[in-house]
């Protein structure tokens, strides 16, 4: 069975948010129809996307760093936001493994983003009706677009290369030689939904240049043993909870 992802790669993400607005550009001109914005310029604003990007600080001077972390749906293979729906409007596509919805069918009652642990679900305010990132359906199936495009917008975007996408249960995709390479690991596992998506652990920053003062202080001293104590940081489950 195919199952479609991304694997987010997070040691090259810089937080630019180029796949949030390559998202909403295209997800609000595509089939999902348009994506509502609640008070764009005003000093609260707020609005519907199916992709965003957290940003926070982790560990302490010298250990510190900085950390990007995109999340949106996962397309979990046991999706909890499924049996929940009381209309059918959110469903798991068997071709590709991709969970949608269905807006003719769904009711705005918020049972989904309840159900799903990720906070992937938000209602658009002006439609009334539940939306979530669709891996770009609609886009990567397109054969009016060259090859080279049939991938999700915020792939596309991404000036990096953070975003992966391809058939994870293909032993042989990039995604699966990604996460097979890398280690790559699912958000909060104990749930039990068995994410698509996967993220690549952020390595921690090396110390001995935090500071770049050449020496002069004393953060210059050689951190290189419990920089490996500390191992790759895997920020995901901490993030989720941000």
């Amino acid at each position: 069975m195919t199952q479609m992802a991304l694997v987010i790669d997070l040691n090259v993400c810089v937080g630019c948010h180029a796949c949030v607005t390559s998202c909403k550009e295209w997800n609000t001109s595509g089939e999902a129809g348009s994506l509502a914005d609640q008070r764009p310029y005003d000093a609260d604003p707020s609005g519907t996307f199916f992709n965003r990007v957290q940003t926070y600080e982790a560990g302490e001077f010298p250990l510190a760093d900085t950390i990007h972390f995109p999340k949106s749906c996962l397309h979990c293979e046991d999706p909890p936001c499924v049996p929940v729906c009381p209309t059918g409007a959110s469903y798991k596509r068997k071709e590709d493994g991709l969970v949608l919805v269905d807006f003719d069918k769904c009711i705005g009652c918020k049972y989904c983003a309840w159900a799903c642990p990720y906070g992937a679900r938000e209602l658009d305010e002006e439609r009334k009706e539940m939306t979530k990132c669709t891996l770009c359906a609609d886009r990567i199936y397109n054969e009016a677009l060259p090859e080279r495009d049939r991938k999700p917008a915020c792939v596309l975007a991404c000036p990096t290369s953070a975003r992966l996408f391809g058939d994870i249960h293909d032993p042989e995709s990039v995604v699966s030689k990604a996460i097979r390479e890398r280690g790559g690991y699912q958000l909060m596992p104990e749930w039990e939904t068995r994410p698509a998506n996967h993220y690549l652990p952020r390595k921690p920053v090396n110390a001995v240049h935090a500071c770049g003062s050449g020496g002069s202080c004393g953060c210059h001293s050689d951190n290189t043993d419990e920089l490996e104590a500390h191992g790759e940081l895997n920020l995901a489950s901490m993030a989720v909870r941000v």
